[in-house]
């Protein structure tokens, strides 16, 4: 398996983007988390490759703010929805039309408001999501800003420390991140009665940041709930992760 390729391009309010890839077939997009990026959750540990190994040529943006894309100052570059909008002209630049889509977290709740506002994968998958957090997603987004206010005075055992610390790891612009908080509103619980394609939710066994996967799972009309080793921080790093989406999405 060849090693996954980056690639950039500009969205349409001028935005520079980067898309990585690894793999040949049918398309998939995967969408990683918040503060991280596509090498992070998806290549660092396997998954993509995971993946690209039943036949997928698997595609990996790095989301506005994130990682190797731009982080642009001001609130015009992030208006509600931007993400999903960012998705959308992705996948018509790469003219794809028959794909699989999934995320973790930020990623599973844009793959949520993507197939809410229209998109159509052949499979969806949501890792390290649950009911309570798409209904209530502003909760974790006020945590989020109070860890960026906070950033260089909370001390260890606060609640935030750890987010900061990944935070750090990861080398986030404070600024471009919060913006894009401000971005995200509660998911409208309508979208779910979207995913009428068969959906995957997979979560870490102590994973309980957004609430009940198992719960979410239950509510969509064709979805299988499955159970990975790990956190929400953990299960990323779990090959059991990569291994549940690679079944999930090998061709029947």
């Amino acid at each position: 398996m060849s090693e996954a390729s980056v690639h950039f391009w500009t969205a349409s309010d001028g935005v520079d983007l980067a898309w990585h890839e690894v793999g040949e077939g049918r398309p998939v997009v995967l969408l990683h988390g918040l503060f991280s990026d596509a090498a992070m959750n998806w290549i660092k540990f396997g998954h993509a490759a995971r993946i690209a190994s039943e036949g997928f040529r698997v595609i990996m943006p790095d989301l506005r703010a994130h990682g190797q894309s731009g982080r642009p100052h001001g609130e015009a570059y992030y208006p509600h929805g931007i993400l999903a909008r960012d998705l959308r002209e992705l996948v018509a630049r790469l003219e794809l039309t028959e794909f699989d889509l999934g995320g973790f977290s930020l990623g599973a709740r844009t793959t949520v408001e993507a197939v809410g506002e229209g998109m159509r994968p052949r499979r969806a998958v949501l890792g390290g999501a649950g009911l309570e957090g798409l209904r209530n997603w502003k909760r974790r987004k006020n945590f989020f800003v109070e860890a960026i206010a906070l950033f260089d005075t909370v001390q260890r055992g606060d609640p935030h420390w750890l987010s900061i610390q990944f935070m750090k790891s990861q080398k986030v612009d404070r600024i471009a991140s919060a913006q894009l908080l401000e971005s995200f509103e509660d998911a409208f619980i309508e979208r779910l009665q979207a995913f009428t394609m068969p959906t995957l939710v997979v979560c870490g066994s102590e994973d309980d940041d957004n609430g009940s996967a198992e719960e979410l799972a239950n509510v969509l009309p064709h979805a299988v709930f499955e159970e990975v080793p790990g956190t929400h921080m953990s299960s990323v790093t779990k090959p059991e992760l990569g291994e549940a989406i690679a079944k999930f999405l090998a061709p029947r």
